[in-house]
């Protein structure tokens, strides 16, 4: 009997002392203020980050040219094969169809490189204006309190509920155009 009131006497101080420990962590709960941003929006909605994809997209324009003449030559050839099929000989039929299968080949290995080089340069240009919005989230994120800041870009993220409140991405993209300008295109020369 004594032991037991001995444990019982000993849980009731313990939890008398923890009780104070408890509501300090409580409080401290509380008052950790958590943000949530989606980092890849913020960096394509950037003025920079806008500006970059542009460019990027007017540089692989000619490519996707290219690609469309290639496709426009398979199509073409195709008509022609569909056109002739009953009136052309076996050996012009089989040429057609190589040429067909040559030009597929071409318009693959044409695409393939292409979008491994735009992706590339993509993710270059997410990796520059990556690096400076992490600067402006600290900084906006320590001037205005946050102990903690989720990126929800990912479909893969925790985050299964965030009310609109806890969103800074739009802060954060106004902070990062303050502090990242971009000047504003050059026209073009009169004669284009």
């Amino acid at each position: 009997m004594k032991v037991v009131a001995f444990q019982r006497a000993a849980v009731a101080a313990l939890v008398l002392l923890c009780a104070p420990l408890l509501s300090a962590q409580e409080a401290a709960a509380a008052a950790t203020k958590v943000a949530i941003i989606n980092i890849q929006d913020a960096i394509t909605r950037t003025q920079q980050g806008q500006q970059l994809i542009q460019d990027l997209q007017k540089k692989y324009e000619p490519r996707s040219k290219e690609i469309e003449a290639i496709n426009q030559r398979i199509n073409d050839l195709r008509a022609q094969l569909n056109k002739g099929a009953n009136t052309m000989s076996d050996e012009a039929r089989r040429d057609l169809t190589r040429q067909i299968q040559t030009q597929e080949k071409e318009a693959q290995r044409t695409v393939e490189d292409a979008r491994g080089e735009f992706n590339q340069e993509q993710q270059t240009i997410f990796n520059e204006v990556g690096s400076k919005l992490i600067a402006v989230v600290t900084k906006y994120s320590q001037d205005n309190g946050f102990a903690v800041v989720l990126d929800i870009s990912s479909p893969q993220s925790p985050v299964l509920y965030a009310a609109n409140e806890t969103n800074i991405t739009n802060a954060v993209i106004m902070a990062y155009d303050t502090a990242n300008p971009v000047e504003p295109a050059a026209a073009p020369p009169a004669g284009e």
